[in-house]
């Protein structure tokens, strides 16, 4: 991953530039609250994939840096309004934008975003990327909703657990590797695959990502262990052992995402509960068969520098320590 970052350096550097450039308003709180996010530590994994898609199929224009800085912005936008709905009060070890300004400026700010961005997409003038962000941000705002309804239902299904996280975050990684190969005008083919691709990498990222918050250290993964729990939200390592344990765990893990607050334990029975039906290891191994069939759709793209940094990010996401 590192050979990668290295290869895109310049190129990330240049979308950082267009970050800044594209946050300018009369209205001082704007650039203020969103460079408290997106200053704060991101990886820009997002416009990564959007410009590696776009070396694959052989673009190195200008047009990737503005369509590099709307995915993240998307991004940031959804991240504003996600710590509305959970009542965050941090973010990448940092307070929450709406622990430090309140819910209202969060929100607001967060749909300048959106607004910029299409702003931005409309100075490119490309229509077929017009239509595939409306479609993509339509999905994702779906897939918000349906998290919200899925909120401490532990009858969810393994099936439901993943249309949600296609909606909420898979969707935009396919966007930005559909993206890259349009700037490219590479074939339909190619488009379709590419964005297959990110489909199974975003899930895959928003997998481990689910994993990672019953076992990685606060210091590695940058937010409290449990937080997932504590905000209702029941993830595919839960989901596998609720299938298997008895009624009376089932009814004790029902009562523990119910209560106002969470005790002291909770987090570590439910951990407990997840270990003995294999949990961790069922949602890992699922992650792996995603990154399988992501890297058997990357078959038709020839040998190249560019496909190997595909390959070695989508490695890096299902390596992530545990």
């Amino acid at each position: 991953m590192k050979d990668v970052l290295k290869r895109y350096e310049t190129d990330l550097k240049l979308v950082e530039e267009h970050l800044e450039r594209s946050l300018g308003s009369e209205v001082r709180l704007i650039p203020v609250i969103i460079k408290h996010l997106i200053t704060s530590g991101g990886k820009r994994f997002r416009p990564l994939m959007l410009l590696t898609a776009a070396d694959l199929c052989g673009y190195k224009g200008d047009r990737r840096f503005p369509l590099s800085a709307v995915i993240e912005f998307i991004h940031t936008a959804t991240l504003l309004h996600d710590d509305v709905i959970d009542n965050a009060e941090t973010r990448r070890g940092r307070p929450s934008a709406n622990n430090v300004w309140g819910n209202s400026a969060s929100v607001l700010v967060g749909d300048f975003l959106y607004s910029k961005c299409f702003s931005l997409m409309s100075d490119d003038g490309d229509i077929r990327i017009i239509k595939l962000m409306s479609y993509t941000t339509n999905i994702m705002a779906e897939g918000e909703v349906f998290q919200l309804m899925k909120s401490g239902d532990i009858h969810i299904t393994e099936e439901e657990y993943f249309t949600l996280i296609e909606k909420k975050t898979a969707v935009l990684i396919s966007a930005a590797c559909a993206v890259g190969a349009i700037l490219a005008g590479a074939p339909p083919a190619h488009v379709d695959a590419l964005a297959a691709y990110g489909m199974r990498v975003g899930k895959t990222f928003q997998l481990t990502d689910d994993t990672l918050d019953y076992v990685a250290s606060e210091k590695e993964f940058g937010k409290a262990i449990g937080m997932d729990l504590k905000e209702g939200k029941i993830t595919l390592p839960l989901i596998h052992a609720l299938r298997q344990c008895s009624e009376s765990e089932k009814n004790r893990v029902k009562d523990i995402l119910g209560r106002q607050g969470s005790q002291e334990g909770d987090v570590q029975e439910i951990l407990s509960l997840i270990h003995k039906f294999g949990g961790i290891d069922y949602a890992m191994n699922r992650a792996k068969e995603l990154i399988d069939e992501g890297r058997v759709l990357m078959d038709p793209f020839g040998d190249s520098e560019a496909k190997r940094s595909m390959l070695a990010i989508a490695d890096f996401i299902l390596e992530r320590r545990l």
